[in-house]
């Protein structure tokens, strides 16, 4: 059957509704759906715990987030909610059992929606937990496998794909299911489901069908991984994969012969990029490959047949950049990174929660941002920082950077931080057209070497890494963007006078570009709001009196934003080149901690504007305006 529907912005309740009118129309493993309408947005928090707490919703009616990343869906709701576990790590679920968890999720969706927020939920899509039945000792199933085998609601989820769920597992080289117990949640073992397995994928539409139902405005999927699996449906589709890629001839130079018959002893995907080969980075790039069309296939094709503006999104992890032993899309075709996702998550892990200001290192993530929003097209995304100290500042960054604020700690249960997280939410709300859907303004453009990655050649990272902070240093304006999307869509480069590659410096401008006088703990980026007409500089300071170091001589992270310190800097000059033609009438500045503008005096000169910033304390917007 066909349906048209015309989306206006109307009550959230009716919108539901709406929804749900069509999930059961269209249920059921639909054709491929269009790619949901780009979703702006430019505040986000996201909570695995706490979500209960009685000023929860409170806190997020004063901070007015865009998105609210809450609850679970996936893998961790159906293997514990039912368990003793239910109320630990990692999920953290407020009531135990998966019709009580459920109806609780539903009716928080609910409330969220009344604020006028998205409700985006994590969505684990093969990490299991839990213990298969012994047959031996009659012990079991306990976890996802009681779930699978005594309490899967075929009313509900539809019929079992198979029915062994052993079936499901990723098989190690003694054909033996993968698990481990390296969390000891609820002292079961962990396993993980293939996502190259049809029955699996079932399972998860499934799940993906359940949420929806239960009032979900999209999801984030993360343990989005591969191991060494060796089941059937990997050695089958790494085959395939390397048939239709390579000649028989190339095929033999990486030691097969007959492709069609070889059998696989290891089908790696993260390894060290010290061991690697040529055939190791395709066992690699197949698996980011696979994974990808999983994800395209369960909440793009199927989950948008049922919801078609579904939001979709991964949480990966970037680090400084770690490539091949880290990165889920560190070998991701240019064509395939981020394909029809609504927003990127990014964590950074330990690379960036912290500073020594003695060795000029700012623990930031200006430059991973900077590379996520070129090689995204400047659509949302967020960063995972593991900081709870630096509130301001974390949220200032990815705002100036054309991210949406902020990852994981919104420490609403904290007076202090949730004062600061709201006062810079309603900064971002107040000024809402500057920020949404913006685009970056830079002079220079630095290429990340993905070509070289895809060589094996990780060493042209820890350059890229070095003339990465030299620009930031030197407040340079510029973007990043991957090689090869350069290589693919040269045009791309045009409009930059001057182009950095490893190795290389090339200046297609006799024109001197902007140049600031500032502190090396000031970054300075810059961007034009989506409605056009002015130029807008963002402005964030890193400085601040640091927490005492620990025994062992290292800097301390701080115990939150009491630790964050700010010091303010004044006396920050700005020589700005315009784009040509632009009008300008006014200079104003914008800071969180001000509720109005404040008038700067300038002087121009043919396109360039020059003028000096009051002092700030994190974070500055200088508009540009006609």
């Amino acid at each position: 059957m066909g349906i048209t529907v015309t989306w206006r912005r109307v009550p959230r309740r009716i919108a539901v509704g709406l929804a749900f009118l069509l999930v059961i129309a269209m249920a059921g493993d639909a054709a491929a759906a269009e790619p949901a309408r780009r979703f702006e947005f430019t505040r986000l928090v996201a909570h695995w715990h706490r979500y209960d707490h009685p000023d929860y919703l409170p806190f997020l009616r004063e901070a007015r987030p865009d998105v609210v990343q809450l609850g679970f869906y996936g893998a961790h709701f159906w293997s514990l909610v039912h368990t003793k576990a239910y109320g630990g790590y990692p999920a953290h679920f407020p009531v135990q059992g998966h019709d009580a968890c459920g109806r609780w999720f539903t009716e928080r969706n609910r409330l969220i929606h009344e604020i006028d927020a998205r409700v985006v939920g994590h969505f684990n899509v093969e990490f299991l937990v839990g213990d298969p039945r012994d047959k031996k000792t009659g012990k079991g199933p306990t976890g996802f496998f009681r779930f699978y085998e005594e309490l899967w609601d075929e009313k509900q989820l539809g019929p079992r794909p198979v029915k062994d769920p052993l079936e499901l597992l990723e098989r190690g080289p003694d054909g033996k299911p993968i698990s481990q117990k390296g969390y000891g949640i609820g002292g079961m073992r962990e396993y993980w489901a293939c996502l190259r397995n049809p029955g699996w994928q079932k399972v998860l539409k499934a799940w993906v069908r359940q949420g929806i139902r239960q009032g979900l405005d999209g999801f984030i999927a993360n343990y989005f991984y591969r191991h060494n699996c060796l089941c059937r449906h990997c050695q089958s589709g790494f085959r395939k994969y390397l048939a239709g890629r390579f000649s028989k001839e190339q095929l033999k130079g990486l030691g097969i012969d007959d492709v069609a018959g070889h059998r696989f002893d290891e089908i790696v995907s993260w390894h060290d990029p010290a061991k690697s080969t040529p055939l190791r980075r395709e066992m690699l790039r197949w698996s980011q490959v696979s994974n990808k069309q999983v994800f395209d296939e369960v909440f793009h094709r199927y989950g948008r047949s049922l919801k078609p503006d579904l939001i979709t999104a991964q949480w990966n992890h970037l680090g400084d950049f770690g490539q091949i032993s880290g990165d889920e899309r560190c070998l991701l075709p240019g064509e395939l990174w981020g394909r029809d996702e609504t927003y990127l998550w990014y964590s950074t892990g330990a690379a960036a929660f912290f500073t020594d200001l003695e060795k000029r290192f700012l623990g930031e993530a200006t430059l991973q941002a900077r590379y996520i929003r070129g090689a995204f097209d400047d659509k949302p995304f967020t960063l995972g920082k593991y900081e709870s100290t630096r509130i301001r500042v974390a949220i200032a960054e990815l705002a100036a950077n054309g991210g949406a604020p902020m990852g994981f700690y919104t420490r609403f249960t904290d007076s202090a931080a949730r004062s600061e997280i709201v006062r810079y939410y309603r900064f971002l709300g107040k000024h809402d057209a500057l920020f949404r859907g913006n685009r970056s303004h830079a002079e220079a453009v630095l290429l990340f070497p993905r070509q070289a990655v895809q060589r094996g050649r990780v060493e042209a990272v820890e350059t890229f890494r070095r003339l990465g902070r030299k620009l930031l240093d030197d407040h340079v304006l510029f973007d990043v963007l991957p090689d090869d999307l350069a290589a693919s869509k040269p045009e791309m480069l045009k409009p930059y006078g001057r182009v950095l590659r490893v190795g290389a410096d090339s200046s297609t401008s006799n024109v001197k570009p902007s140049r600031f006088e500032a502190p090396y703990t000031v970054r300075v980026s810059a961007s034009r709001p989506a409605g056009g007409g002015e130029l807008d500089l963002h402005l964030v300071n890193y400085n601040r009196i640091e927490p005492p170091r620990g025994a062992d001589g290292k800097p301390s992270a701080g115990g939150g934003l009491k630790d964050e310190k700010p010091i303010a800097v004044a006396g920050v000059k700005a020589d700005v080149l315009l784009p040509a033609g632009m009008p300008v009438g006014r200079v104003e500045v914008l800071v969180p901690e001000r509720d109005e503008p404040v008038a700067v005096k300038f002087q121009r000169t043919g396109d360039r504007v020059r003028f000096e910033i009051p002092g700030f304390l994190v974070y500055c917007v200088v508009r540009l305006r006609p």
